[in-house]
């Protein structure tokens, strides 16, 4: 009996039991934040017990990530909500003087309101402050994009692929369409020409407006010779 304990006593007090109870109290001694610290805990015959920290920061640039990622969306959706905004108010802003020109073309508030360039001064500032967003590094590069310094329509195509470029586009074919409608307007009322179909076509379509004011111009003037 006596040999018997004496035998046990040893295994049960043995290295490697000790090691482990000195492994677990290292454990619990350590009370590190898990977000920011993992804890590696090796352990051999070799080389015995080995405890090594490592910064965790698979977290930090997940947040790091996810606040870029937000930030870039949130200006990705203010600058489309600004390219709506500019795009409805001034194709709203248009339509008055159309709307005039065509209906009562004749009338003393049409021609005044024909001759105020508080239309194109609004305009223009709505379209300079689109081409201040829109413009990037690369803008000239696309609008020359040849090798004779040239446009190109894939480098065009490329320019307008963003919303903000679009709406600046947008606002300058406006101006240029008012101020088309409003000449083939004047030239009607100076030479008594029908020009309420023209300026019809240089609301939706200028080009073929301003042909057919030339073709009305020159039919007109036969039959009056």
């Amino acid at each position: 009996m006596v040999f018997s304990s004496c035998i046990s006593q040893p295994f049960s007090s043995s290295p490697l039991s000790m090691m482990k109870r000195n492994i677990t109290a290292k454990r619990s001694e350590l009370c590190l934040d898990s977000s920011r610290i993992s804890l590696d805990n090796r352990w051999s015959f070799i080389g015995g017990s080995r405890i090594s920290l490592r910064r965790n920061v698979s977290s930090n640039s997940y947040s790091v990530a996810h606040k870029r990622c937000s930030s870039i969306q949130a200006s990705w959706l203010a600058t489309s909500q600004i390219a709506s905004s500019v795009f409805a108010v001034g194709t709203t802003a248009v339509l008055p003087f159309y709307t005039l020109m065509i209906v009562a073309p004749k009338a003393e508030i049409t021609k005044k309101s024909v001759e105020s360039s508080i239309p194109y001064i609004i305009l223009g500032l709505l379209y300079a402050y689109l081409l201040y967003l829109s413009w990037t590094p690369e803008t000239l590069k696309y609008m020359f994009s040849s090798k004779y310094m040239l446009p190109e329509l894939s480098g065009i195509a490329k320019m307008f692929s963003s919303e903000i470029t679009l709406a600046s586009a947008w606002i300058h074919l406006l101006v240029v369409d008012l101020f088309a409608a409003r000449q083939v307007y004047n030239d009607g009322l100076l030479n008594k020409i029908e020009t309420r179909h023209s300026v019809s076509l240089c609301l939706l379509f200028c080009p073929v407006g301003i042909v057919s004011h030339f073709v009305t111009k020159a039919l007109t003037n036969n039959q009056s010779k």
